[in-house]
């Protein structure tokens, strides 16, 4: 089974080589059909320290690292 690939942007660099993204997807009402935004946040492993808030980066599932953060940085897509 392929690892999962989100594109989203850092809204927490506080932590020491941790970061959270939001990745934001849309999905529609199963009655109504209007289009609604969803917003998951994820912690993520960045070793080097390398993004800071507002980056948009690519995130790329893994073997757990801690009891929330199973997710690593691919790379910095914009910087902020």
């Amino acid at each position: 089974m392929p690892r999962k690939i989100y594109t989203g942007k850092v809204i927490s660099d506080k932590m020491d080589k941790t970061v959270t993204v939001a990745v934001t997807r849309l999905s529609q009402h199963r009655r109504y059909k209007k289009t609604i935004k969803r917003v998951s946040k994820f912690n993520v492993h960045d070793g080097a320290g390398s993004c800071k808030m507002g980056d948009t980066v690519r995130i790329i599932e893994s073997t757990p690292f801690s009891k929330t953060k199973k997710w690593v940085m691919l790379d910095i897509i914009e910087k902020a």
